[in-house]
């Protein structure tokens, strides 16, 4: 509603310092982990806790195949976290896993859209917004479709 954000995380691929900029000029909390594409020196995972959830936040290239939600539910097992946010794969992705526990799994696709070598991806530029009220989250996914801004809306609730 302010128009701003509390906390912002950024699951890498940035590149290079001049990209990193732009994040940290947000106001708000910025978290920021290492990519594969990436020479800056950056965590190569974060765990923050938001609202009550303990969210973990990863670049995902450390997970084969790409996308694999039971071995990104393992890394939320080991991290100690509630939700996990990836990336990698250049697609969205908005899932539950069980594994040890119910991990919430959130890819936020690509803000730019550029190809990431995922047969899924598809070029379309997104990223996510997420409200928390106690273990239920509301997200919502933003695509940018023929120079509009597209929203879809999601509810995850982790027992």
């Amino acid at each position: 509603e302010s128009g701003e954000y509390k906390l912002i995380l950024c699951t890498g691929d940035l590149t290079g310092e001049d990209i990193l900029e732009w994040p940290q000029s947000l106001k708000g909390s910025v978290r920021v982990v290492e990519g594969n594409m990436d020479y800056l020196s950056l965590p190569t995972h974060e765990v923050v806790e938001y609202r009550g959830l303990t969210v973990g936040l990863i670049h995902g290239h450390q997970v084969y195949p790409r996308g694999d939600t039971t071995k990104l539910g393992a890394i939320a097992d080991s991290l100690g976290v509630q939700v996990l946010v990836t990336g990698h794969t250049h697609f969205p992705q908005i899932e539950t896993v069980k594994t040890a526990s119910i991990h919430a799994i959130l890819n936020p696709g690509s803000a730019t859209g550029c190809w990431g070598g995922d047969p899924r991806a598809t070029g379309i530029p997104s990223f996510m917004e997420a409200e928390v009220e106690g273990k239920l989250i509301h997200i919502s996914l933003l695509e940018v479709r023929e120079g509009s801004l597209v929203e879809r809306r999601f509810k995850l609730k982790l027992d």
